[in-house]
């Protein structure tokens, strides 16, 4: 998928550090279970085609993990670098995301937004996504 000059593709070894580095950036405040480094070993191992990044002239500018359980599908740690906010690079990951999951069969998307996190809350908003009324619940296996 291509727009405004972006390549969205399936991520290759060679993207490491820089989604690292984007990651650490956009998610300073995450549990050292997040740590960037884990999270691509873990989603190399299960449905790697869905570890997405967003090149721009060779350079990485954006990432997002989507997964299907063969019940839901899920978006998660989507990073846009802030340079290149606002240009249209989130969506076109988000897009590339669902369509990948629909063509595993995925009915539905589920993600979630820390509730102090209002500017992305309305980034999905414009996208379609919407608050369901559910409790989330969670538990560490560490």
């Amino acid at each position: 998928m291509t727009g405004a000059g972006l390549v969205v593709r399936s991520y290759e070894a060679r993207d490491e550090t820089a989604v690292i580095v984007l990651w650490r950036e956009a998610f300073q405040d995450d549990p050292p279970r997040n740590a960037p480094e884990l999270v691509i070993r873990r989603k190399l191992t299960v449905q790697p085609e869905l570890l997405l990044v967003g090149e721009l002239a060779g350079t990485i500018v954006a990432a997002v993990v989507a997964g299907f359980d063969g019940f839901r599908g899920w978006i998660h740690h989507l990073a846009v670098a802030p340079e290149h906010r606002r240009q249209g690079f989130g969506r076109a990951l988000v897009f590339e995301a669902e369509a990948r999951l629909r063509t595993l069969g995925c009915p539905k998307v589920n993600l979630q937004v820390r509730a102090s996190n209002a500017g992305v809350a309305e980034f999905y908003r414009r996208l379609g996504y919407q608050v369901e009324e559910r409790l989330s619940f969670g538990k560490g296996l560490a």
